[in-house]
């Protein structure tokens, strides 16, 4: 027998479970995105997005399953960066992970979307912050001073090479930046009495021309080379390095990644360590804490690392007491 109640309880239950659905998803709360804003190259910094993962979870975030990231990349196009930061500003990202050129170009495009920095300047002398303890606004970070281990870098490749006198500085001449480092870098020189002929990898067409670079430092033979820490150097590094073995001159570097693609010698702060303490301060803005509130990180621990393959083929006999020194040597 027809029982119009009886369909009345199907039609409502067929109705509940198309509504209990949408009302579940209904209440998760948005995935929250995260812009990351840099002027580098995704193939050059993979190893930089790595660790920045790495202090995402640590935070209790993992991109594509609580937290969504949307990367734009300047590589190395340095007037590309106004319009990728107003796109991520348009799209209201909840936080910006950010390298210096990038912070200084975010923080004119937003006072009120916090930013979190990764940056080798002095983040008060850039105008990042108003105090390391109590940053205030809308900025914190990570700082690792590339300019303070400047002259030590060239004290290490003057132990490494006794009788160096002459030593080619490679800069970026585009890099304002690189400025505290040139400045450190020459007060050492003169204090050792060494020559340092700064040399740039930019042509007369406003061109990175590693190639005519090499030709001059090939044509002076210096004693050693100094290479500037550098975002561009260093996301071409594995082009720059071949070319400084090929030329048979020692270098140094400022960061382990340019040994690990095959350089000398390096000396400087861990920039993965950076990007993971980066993630961190992301997640934990993320949960609600103010940038304001988070004091900059400092650099604490600086490395040495060592090629022996490479001082091999270079006919250079690395010292047992900078072997002993080294945080980590490659054979």
């Amino acid at each position: 027998m027809f029982d119009p109640t009886r369909r009345e309880f199907a039609t409502l239950l067929g109705s509940a479970a198309v509504a209990w659905p949408l009302a579940a998803r209904a209440q998760q709360p948005a995935m929250p995105v995260i812009g990351f804003l840099s002027s580098a190259s995704p193939d050059g910094y993979a190893f930089f997005v790595t660790a920045f993962r790495n202090g995402l979870k640590q935070a209790g975030y993992i991109e594509g399953r609580n937290a969504a990231v949307e990367y734009r990349w300047a590589e190395g196009q340095l007037d590309r960066l106004p319009a990728l930061a107003a796109d991520l500003v348009g799209r209201q990202v909840a936080v910006i992970a950010a390298d210096t050129r990038s912070t200084l170009i975010a923080k004119a495009v937003t006072t009120t979307i916090p930013i979190v920095f990764v940056s080798g300047g002095d983040p008060v002398k850039l105008g990042f912050v108003t105090s390391l303890n109590r940053p205030g606004g809308n900025i914190t970070g990570a700082s690792f001073l590339t300019a303070a281990v400047a002259g030590k870098r060239l004290e290490l490749l003057r132990d490494l090479i006794p009788t160096a006198a002459a030593i080619d500085y490679l800069v970026n001449p585009d890099n304002a930046l690189g400025q505290p480092e040139i400045a450190e870098a020459e007060a050492t020189a003169r204090t050792h009495q060494l020559k340092l002929n700064i040399l740039n990898v930019v042509n007369e067409r406003g061109e990175y021309d590693f190639d005519q670079a090499f030709a001059r430092i090939v044509k002076h033979r210096p004693d050693a080379l100094f290479v500037a820490g550098d975002p561009v150097l260093l996301i071409r590094r594995r082009e720059l390095v071949p070319l400084v073995n090929r030329s048979m001159i020692p270098a140094i570097y400022n960061q382990r990644e340019y040994v690990l693609a095959g350089g000398l010698m390096s000396y400087g702060t861990s920039i993965p360590e950076h990007a993971r303490q980066q993630g961190v301060y992301v997640g934990r803005i993320l949960k609600g804490e103010k940038p304001g509130d988070l004091p900059v990180m400092q650099s604490t621990r600086f490395e040495l690392v060592i090629n022996l393959n490479t001082a091999k083929m270079l006919g250079l006999k690395v010292p047992l007491t900078l072997q002993v020194a080294a945080d980590e040597v490659i054979e």
